[in-house]
């Protein structure tokens, strides 16, 4: 992992008091030698650092956090100097995301004029409503910093500065209501809200209510279902890393989840130190011993201590090796885990109130009634579909406002709602590539409203009906899903316009394209009709298809193409003779389209359940056919838990799913050796009855019905000794 977000202490003061403060009042006080300002000299090179090091690495963005103390106490001018030498020394080398962590207790719109200029994102510390708040956040003379902060953030509202409000960071005091003040923090409309346990170790626990061992995860589940009653609209950042990783998805938060740490603070004096939070485990808990005028941020990155903290799963203790909830815990913040006992080499000292915090979401968000599409392909398919509509509908809301986004929504629900038009549109978003589309717009690695664009006409094209969008084309091939590649002059504003079917081109110059009139730029994908009148898609060309785990073939010349081609319609006359992964077989492959892979990369399973199989360039017919029962229960189950719940998350019964299908899958691999057919059947058997035995309610129905299919199937084949043709619906 390599570090892309710097922490630079700007001031080493502050005019606040607070007594649950890290910095001051906990046992690293190496403040007191800092000097208070960072000085012009080693803010510079602290820049030209960190910019060399983005270049080497060739880092898209780097975030640099202005931090305290209290930062704001620099005062406007030097808080201008700051912003502006980070800016001219690390913009021409990549993009540089500046944020501020702040008390607010200072801000004022002189503040709010440099950060307007350099778009500076601030983030304001708030406990919550005023009694929560002056519990702990009092400045030295004992008074409330309660009206100062509201009134600060209320001019961060205001439409002139709104675009610079980060969001409120609030610390969980459970002394406090928690639903006052997660009702006071909403009512300040901040972009989000980072709730953050107070920082503790195992030599100086948590205060905790006596005959409360999970105190923290009861003050936040109630927040969560306050949350989730007011139809979760503010971004709390520790409740959505929980629902992510429970999903499987990557966690938002250092402080919760196995992703690597990719942060670097450097304090007022130049020294390089490990994350702020390790000053509450001991005195020069943070040190490395580095600083900016000795040491590059490559050697820091190789420093005993971060590379410690950019483990994952090794990284934390045997104990939490072995818990259900470790990806989502992620065994809690590092420092959280200290002992002088054992060092880190703990779990968290919230051990119980992560475990419970984290039992408490996964069952609330599971559904445990059962889903047709456990039992029906047409069901799964039908069910994914609305999970694309739901994910798309996500998409246009993020993008509300912008002229581009705006019309390619209205576009497609003007087609959505046209007669004879549905089963076109129905088509476009079951293409595996508009799923991928999908997940790079809401993980913003795709900004521009191209890929949707080209997606709806598409289906313009396919339906013969008329539609005009436009919008910045970052590549000369615009590529639309499902019919081919019309590769333009260059990259830039095109208008583009179908007419009853026909397509037509713009570009900002002027100069008009279309497959009719310039059949040269014009690329169609191939299809493989597959005896029944069903089209298998050979897409070698969506730039989006690059979503397998090894990488895919360049587009095909027509030589290759047409190799390729008789590969698959030879695979498919072996497959339509029936046995494992035929069209007989529950778990038969539902394959709308194959993506060419690079020679030798075997047969593989895209980002999504069901659509892509990716297949390399040089396979063999009889292997593919011999991997379809694997990868096709493999493509079911991933669809399955993409649309239903198959488990509360986060406990074992997953994992035995999991097991017990792939086990399955090797059994039909090895259909014709007994020895490796016998034991892969008594890995799936052994799953299953582990899963027998998991305390009630672990499975949902979707999961028991699923056990129940596996273990009929296990009988079959050792009743029968040969493939257990199962019928299905």
């Amino acid at each position: 992992m390599k570090l892309q977000q710097l922490v630079l202490k700007i001031h080493s003061r502050c005019d606040l008091a607070c007594d649950h403060c890290y910095v001051y009042e906990h046992a690293d006080q190496s403040w007191q030698g800092r000097p208070t300002v960072i000085s012009e000299e080693t803010l510079r090179k602290v820049a030209q650092r960190f910019a060399a090091y983005a270049e080497s690495h060739k880092l898209p963005s780097v975030s640099v956090i202005l931090h305290g103390g209290e930062p704001l106490l620099v005062g406007p001018a030097r808080m201008r100097d700051i912003c502006a030498e980070l800016t001219r020394t690390i913009s021409p080398v990549t993009k540089l995301n500046l944020h501020i962590h702040t008390n607010a207790v200072q801000l004022n719109a002189r503040h709010l004029e440099v950060f307007k200029e350099f778009g500076v994102r601030v983030s304001v510390s708030l406990d919550g409503d005023r009694v929560a708040n002056d519990r702990h956040r009092r400045d030295r003379r004992q008074r409330s910093s309660y009206d100062r902060v509201v009134r600060a953030v209320n001019l961060l509202r205001t439409p002139e500065y709104r675009h610079l409000y980060s969001g409120l960071l609030c610390t969980v005091d459970v002394a406090n209501d928690p639903v006052a003040v997660h009702d006071a923090l909403v009512s300040l409309r901040p972009p989000r809200i980072d709730y953050l346990l107070p920082h503790s170790t195992w030599d100086n626990p948590p205060p905790r209510p006596a005959a409360s061992p999970a105190a923290y995860a009861d003050w936040l589940l109630r927040i969560f279902d306050r949350w989730d009653h007011q139809g979760r609209t503010v971004s709390v950042r520790t409740f959505e890393s929980v629902l992510s990783t429970l999903r499987g998805g990557p966690s938002l938060t250092e402080a919760m989840g196995l992703a690597p740490s990719d942060l670097a603070v450097v304090e007022t004096d130049g020294s390089f130190e490990q994350a702020d939070s390790l000053k509450t485990a001991y005195d020069g808990a943070p040190a490395t011993g580095y600083h900016a005028f000795r040491h590059s941020f490559e050697e820091f990155a190789q420093h005993p201590g971060v590379r410690a903290r950019q483990l994952g799963l090794a990284g934390v203790s045997e104990t939490c090796r072995g818990c259900p909830v470790i990806e989502s815990c992620g065994g809690g913040l590092y420092a959280h885990r200290y002992s002088s006992g054992r060092g880190f080499d703990n779990p968290s000292a919230f051990c119980a109130d992560l475990r419970a915090f984290v039992d408490g979401v996964a069952e609330r968000i599971t559904e445990h009634a059962l889903s047709p599409a456990v039992h029906s392909g047409e069901e799964l398919h039908f069910a994914q579909g609305e999970s694309i509509r739901h994910w798309l509908s996500r998409v246009a809301a993020m993008h509300a406002g912008e002229p581009d986004w705006d019309e390619v929504w209205r576009a497609f629900l003007n087609l959505d709602g046209m007669a004879g038009v549905a089963p076109y549109v129905d088509e476009i978003l079951a293409h595996p590539y508009l799923y991928t589309t999908l997940k790079s717009c809401l993980h913003d690695r795709v900004t521009t409203a191209a890929p949707l664009g080209s997606a709806i006409t598409a289906v313009a094209v396919r339906a013969r009906a008329d539609v005009k969008l436009a919008w910045d084309q970052d590549e000369p091939g615009l590529h639309l899903p499902t019919l081919g590649t019309l590769t333009l002059p260059k990259p830039g504003r095109v208008e583009v316009t179908v007419n009853s079917g026909r397509l037509h081109v713009r570009t900002e110059d002027g100069a008009e394209f279309s497959p009719e009139g310039a059949p040269a730029a014009w690329r169609p994908l191939r299809s493989l009709d597959l005896g029944d009148g069903t089209p298998l898609l050979i897409d070698d060309a969506d730039p989006l298809r690059d979503c397998f785990p090894v990488p895919v073939a360049a587009p095909l010349d027509a030589d290759d193409l047409a190799r390729f081609t008789e590969r698959l319609r030879a695979a498919q006359e072996l497959t339509a003779e029936g046995g494992p992964g035929g069209v007989d077989d529950v778990n038969a492959l539902l394959t709308t389209t194959v993506t060419p892979l690079v020679a030798g990369s075997g047969v593989r399973l895209g980002a999504h359940g069901l659509g892509a199989l990716g297949v390399a360039v040089d396979f063999e017919p009889a292997e593919l056919v011999r991997e379809l029962p694997r990868i096709g229960r493999l493509a079911r189950l991933t669809a399955l838990r993409e649309t239903v719940d198959l488990n509360v998350p986060g406990n074992r019964a997953g994992r035995l799913l999991d097991e017990a299908s792939r086990a399955l899958g090797d059994a039909a691999f090895h259909e014709g050796e007994a020895t490796e057919r016998a034991a892969a059947l008594e890995r799936a058997s052994r799953a299953l009855d582990q899963l027998t035995a998991l305390p009630e309610r672990q499975l949902t129905e979707n999961g028991a019905a699923l056990a129940a299919e596996m273990r009929a199937e296990s009988a079959r084949w050792s009743e029968h000794g040969v493939f257990p043709r199962a019928t299905s619906s």
